[in-house]
């Protein structure tokens, strides 16, 4: 009875989306295999899972899928597991003395429940206060590709985005909003199309609130061109 309690425990953390640490869970041994051995593996386990749907894998079609979605897995979607993917944030003077907010809006975010393995599609705003140094606009999206890049849950992505922006600028002045639609929220489950999650992580001055509502304002912004 004591499993069965268990079970029902992680199903219902699943179902509602709840995450269950800031920190991606990674086993002790994660990068123990090589790229290629990893690729191997999760060929044969995506194979058995096809064969075990009673699909033909000699077609034409479904032959060379194994082989695509281990790929996928673990050079794409789920390439921000890999240390040697973290992008290199370099940072800058503020020579310009610039000394108001920063911010960065609408950048894609394509991302992987970690309940469910399906997508996570969405907008990230993110915003800083320069103390002296200032990072290059690109590794800012960076940044978001690379912790979008592994299964997540929503709160952990915007945690981690504003922790890692805060090392790398050397100032707790880091906020963090995203705007997105889950799939297992929207094409299965309650199936609901039209919701959306939004999420939002402030530090430093962003607690203010007069600061948090001019971030708020920013990107509100119809950017057309």
């Amino acid at each position: 009875m004591k499993m069965k309690h268990n079970i029902e425990d992680f199903e219902a953390i699943g179902n509602d989306h709840i995450g269950t640490s800031s920190d991606t869970p990674m086993r002790n041994d994660a990068f123990k295999l090589t790229t290629d051995e990893k690729i191997d593996i999760i060929k044969d386990d995506v194979r058995h899972i096809l064969e075990t749907l009673g699909l033909d894998l000699t077609d034409d079609s479904l032959k060379g899928t194994p082989s695509r979605v281990a790929k996928m897995f673990v050079k794409e979607i789920f390439g921000g597991l890999r240390p040697d993917k973290k992008p290199s944030a370099s940072t800058f003077e503020n020579k310009y003395k610039y000394g108001e907010m920063l911010v960065e809006k609408n950048i894609t975010v394509y991302s992987t429940c970690e309940h469910h393995l399906l997508p996570i599609v969405g907008k990230a705003h993110v915003a800083y206060i320069s103390n002296g140094t200032v990072v290059g606009l690109s590794k800012m999206n960076r940044i978001v590709d690379y912790y979008a890049k592994r299964p997540q849950v929503q709160e952990r992505l915007t945690i981690q985005i504003v922790k890692e922006l805060q090392e790398v600028l050397g100032t707790e002045d880091v906020a963090c909003v995203i705007d997105a639609k889950h799939l297992c929220v929207n094409s299965r489950g309650i199936r609901d199309v039209d919701s959306s999650t939004v999420t939002s992580e402030f530090g430093g001055k962003f607690k203010e609130k007069e600061t948090r509502r001019e971030f708020l304002d920013y990107i509100k912004l119809d950017t057309q061109f």
